[in-house]
């Protein structure tokens, strides 16, 4: 392109901050799934004419869920630093980004989980019951295994928003692409460095999503 100079890249530290930005996304992922699959069952379960109904519980839980989905993710990380600060050690780096990260992210999982399990047929649980399944069986051997492929497009989806999130966390130094894009591509005026973290960024969103609609498929087949 006219007027860019490739030459001022540094590699080394572009691969160094995509490797920073994987890490995030992976134990941000990581902890989301740990969280959020609970917490959506659970508000499936709890909700009307379900297994566990209990309206002020269901209530509570998606009072939490809608109030944390509602904050824009970087008033979050302002907001976390001290709580951030106490858990990891640090509000910076990577370390620093993934407290936000994960309790940005559960809710929003847990409301697409949630989402996956209505879809699963109603008679196909009813049946399990008049089997004699108790609750526990009917979550893990009918709920779950039946709701394989929305799971695994609600993971998808999750992981992507994660990518975006890891790389708005790099407003307040949490390191990755992010961080990359804002130092050197914002106040530097290196439109080179904005260029490339914005095509690995793309080309990353791009490999997830090829990855979750093939797993998906593969799941949908059995």
């Amino acid at each position: 392109m006219m007027g860019l100079d490739w030459s001022v890249l540094d590699w080394g530290e572009i691969g160094l901050a995509s490797w920073d930005t994987l890490r995030m996304m992976g134990w941000s992922l990581l902890f989301t799934v740990v969280f959020g699959l609970p917490l959506g069952v659970l508000l499936f379960l709890t909700s009307r004419r379900q297994l566990l109904q209990n309206n002020w519980l269901n209530r509570a839980l998606s009072f939490i869920a809608n109030v944390l989905r509602s904050l824009p993710f970087l008033i979050l990380l302002v907001v976390m630093i001290p709580l951030t600060a106490w858990l990891v050690g640090t509000s910076l780096g990577v370390e620093g980004a993934i407290p936000p990260l994960v309790v940005g992210a559960t809710p929003f999982f847990a409301r697409l989980v949630e989402n996956a399990l209505r879809e699963v047929d109603r008679g196909v649980i009813e049946a399990v019951q008049s089997l004699g399944a108790t609750r526990w069986q009917i979550v893990w051997k009918v709920l779950l295994p039946e709701a394989r492929p929305g799971l695994l497009a609600a993971l998808t989806v999750t992981a992507i928003t994660l990518v975006s999130y890891t790389a708005m966390s790099g407003v307040i130094g949490g390191g990755g692409l992010g961080d990359l894009a804002i130092r050197y591509g914002y106040q530097r005026f290196q439109t080179e460095v904005m260029i490339v973290t914005v095509v690995i960024l793309i080309v990353l969103v791009q490999l997830l999503q090829m990855l979750g609609d093939w797993l998906v498929a593969r799941v949908s087949k059995k």
